[in-house]
């Protein structure tokens, strides 16, 4: 553990004057403990040592993205000062997708990206002129783009501080950082709109009723995908229709490419072909849909998520 990194990450993430959102959480027995502290308190070096401690005995050390407003209780959304980090977490095919993210004219150079786990990352922005508004549906965009998690685009989302350890494996992995840039931007910095398709965004749609029927529908869906796929169906053509038949998602493209593409990824895999040319079929068929870095990660990622399916399978 170096609590030297921790304070540089914190100082430049925050101003000296914010609240921050610290959160301690054990895995074994399950506990979560969260205190929210000025700033200046958490950079004192006896706090450090005794975050330094609680990590050394089990604790995961987070904090939250954005500072709170000074007096607040809880970490709610509610609760945050301003937005002050766009962010995206990448538990998929980590190297492709942050190679993605530098190599893009669309957005910025990151100004934070945070080594969470061997792959895994966590990349920041820091920011100014975003509301609210603007930066649940910034978030939600990029998570679209890169292949972010979708549940993180909250703006009292947590992330790791570098400096100490994942607790969540054995032996425990150091969270490290690097800071590719020191510049603040805009929204107009992020040209989303320019690398997605408006069919690709998510749509704001009113809950469905009957929340338990979700499950069942999709499964209903891939028979359907895999039956069609089977009788000759094209892929293309399929993924309309499907797209089409599902309207009720909140993404009906990305929910009607990512099923028809599982589906014939699993096909091909069971029908003798390697994942390389698996993964030279998904591109083909998405590249003029995608940025090329995307398409290819992702098609490598179905592919071997394919692969891991089957292989469950035999076992069980």
């Amino acid at each position: 553990m170096n609590t030297s990194i921790a304070r540089e990450f914190l100082t430049l993430c925050f101003a000296p004057d914010d609240t921050i959102a610290v959160l301690l959480r054990r895995e074994s027995p399950a506990s979560t403990t969260q205190r929210i502290v000025a700033l200046e308190k958490v950079l004192a070096s006896r706090y450090l040592a005794w975050l330094a401690h609680e990590n050394a005995n089990g604790a995961n050390l987070y904090v939250a993205a954005n500072p709170l407003r000074s007096g607040s209780q809880k970490r709610t959304k509610e609760s945050i000062a301003e937005i002050r980090h766009l962010y995206i977490d990448i538990d998929i095919d980590g190297e492709a997708r942050v190679a993605a993210l530098r190599a893009s004219n669309e957005v910025p150079t990151p100004t934070t990206i945070v080594a969470t786990s061997q792959g895994k990352y966590q990349v920041l922005w820091r920011v100014e002129g975003f509301d609210f508004a603007d930066q649940e549906q910034t978030l939600k965009r990029l998570t679209v783009a890169f292949g972010g998690d979708p549940a993180c685009t909250d703006c009292n989302r947590v992330i790791r501080v570098p400096g100490f350890h994942n607790r969540k494996y054995e032996p425990a992995h150091p969270v490290t950082v690097e800071y590719p840039s020191d510049s603040i931007y805009s929204p107009a910095d992020f040209q989303l709109d320019d690398l997605i398709p408006d069919t690709m965004l998510p749509l704001r749609r009113v809950a469905l009723s009957f929340q338990a029927r979700k499950h069942t529908h999709s499964e209903q869906d891939w028979a359907w995908v895999l039956f069609e796929l089977t009788s000759g169906k094209d892929a293309a053509q399929l993924t309309q229709a499907l797209a089409v038949r599902r309207a009720d998602k909140p993404n009906p493209l990305y929910y009607a490419q990512r099923t028809v593409d599982m589906a014939s990824a699993r096909l091909a895999l069971l029908a003798g072909s390697g994942i390389p040319d698996v993964i030279a079929t998904l591109e083909a068929r998405r590249i003029a849909e995608l940025p090329a870095a995307l398409c290819s990660a992702r098609a490598r990622e179905i592919a071997h998520t394919a692969g891991r399916m089957i292989a469950r399978k035999q076992i069980a």
